[in-house]
């Protein structure tokens, strides 16, 4: 066995473990664990928002008929704000298993995808001397991250395609071959149309290349990723009947101007005035992204400040998970000291919080959906 499909062997290994850990309270409907009560069994991990969101689209395509008929209290307009990338693979494995478990396959499936595109990032542009260990900390950090991946989210598939594209832009730095970057390309499309901030990364790119290269024309396939966008719209054209659907789906975009709203108690996803911890994602992003451009590592660079910028608009209490798709690259950054001897110390401790910080947030972030069959 190769030390690269044992290593794969094992990050798959522990992406199913950490899953199962964060499940198992849930499957053992536990009425007491550390404080915090299991009672209402594993409906919590399927009614986590927002993966019942997607299920719906996979259901009805966003049809506004089918929509209204299922058992739910949102228009139909809402779910315009959702891309149909995660809905199409939950739809591509539901004959089998049934809505709700694909909804779960597919998160767990693209975190096994993530973290293995991850491992070959680091291990092909030698980014670190431990691309093992590094990949199993990009398994639990950031925290948000560690409850998307347990549960039903578009996240996890997103960040795969995310780091693929980029993997493969910079196999094409390397030699110029087509194929890299028209794989490039490819995975950056299938992001686009999974979350709508996949845009971001052709700004990235587009902002890199002309930063550092002249002759430009060898990127041409990189056009395919706005493609991806305009085919969405085109999409929401047909089954809404208005091309710009996504920006009249009420609320949910969360995007405003000036900056920095987020620190505004008064706006309607924020209602709080303890958000310290957002300077701090803020501080770790950015310090991520220059040391990045320190390194040399420019097309990651370019995301995650581009990225961030984006980011200094969003209007959300809840943008740690927002700001997930630079996680991988700012892991990268900080190897260092993630690899480090003290780190390893004080990592058992991490492992503790993390998994209860998970717990609570989990149990406290269900749709209100009495009857989970009527989805399946």
């Amino acid at each position: 066995m190769s030390n690269k499909f044992k290593d794969l062997s094992i990050l798959a290994g522990l992406t199913i473990g950490i899953t199962a850990l964060i499940w198992l309270p849930h499957i053992l409907s536990l009425p007491n664990f550390w404080g915090l009560s299991f009672k209402e069994g594993f409906s919590v991990i399927y009614r986590n928002f927002d993966g019942l969101e997607y299920l719906i689209i996979a259901k009805s395509f966003y049809d506004p008929q089918i929509i209204s008929a299922l058992p739910q209290s949102l228009p139909a307009s809402y779910f315009a704000s959702h891309f149909p990338g995660y809905a199409m693979a939950i739809l591509l494995f539901a004959p089998f298993l049934g809505f709700l478990k694909s909804m779960l396959f597919v998160s767990l499936l693209s975190t096994v995808l993530a973290v293995s595109a991850f491992y070959f990032l680091i291990r092909d542009f030698k980014l670190s001397a431990h691309p093992l260990f590094l990949s199993f900390i990009f398994l639990i950090l950031p925290a948000r991250w560690t409850i998307v991946h347990s549960v039903g989210s578009s996240e996890p598939a997103f960040i795969f395609f995310i780091i693929t594209a980029i993997y493969f832009f910079m196999k094409f730095e390397t030699n110029q071959k087509f194929i890299y970057i028209f794989s490039a390309g490819i995975f950056g499309l299938l992001a686009q149309i999974t979350r709508p901030p996949g845009i971001l990364l052709f700004t990235a790119l587009v902002f890199y290349i002309l930063a550092f290269r002249k002759i430009r024309l060898k990127y041409f396939p990189l056009i395919i990723i706005p493609l991806g966008l305009l085919g969405v719209f085109f999409l929401f054209n047909q089954t809404y009947g208005d091309f710009w659907a996504y920006f009249k789906s009420g609320d949910n975009i969360h995007l405003t101007f000036p900056p920095f709203q987020v620190f505004n108690k008064f706006q309607f996803w924020v209602g709080d005035i303890w958000l310290e911890d957002i300077i701090y994602i803020f501080i770790m992003g950015l310090l991520g992204g220059v040391m990045l451009l320190k390194q040399k590592l420019y097309p990651m660079a370019f995301f995650v400040l581009i990225y961030l910028g984006a980011a200094t608009l969003v209007v959300h209490r809840d943008i740690s998970r927002y700001l997930l798709p630079i996680a991988p690259f700012v892991l990268i950054a900080f190897e260092k000291v993630l690899t480090s001897r003290e780190f390893k110390i004080i990592l058992p401790i991490i492992l503790l919080a993390i998994y209860f910080y998970a717990q609570n947030f989990i149990l406290n972030n269900t749709a209100p959906i009495p009857n989970l069959q009527l989805f399946n």
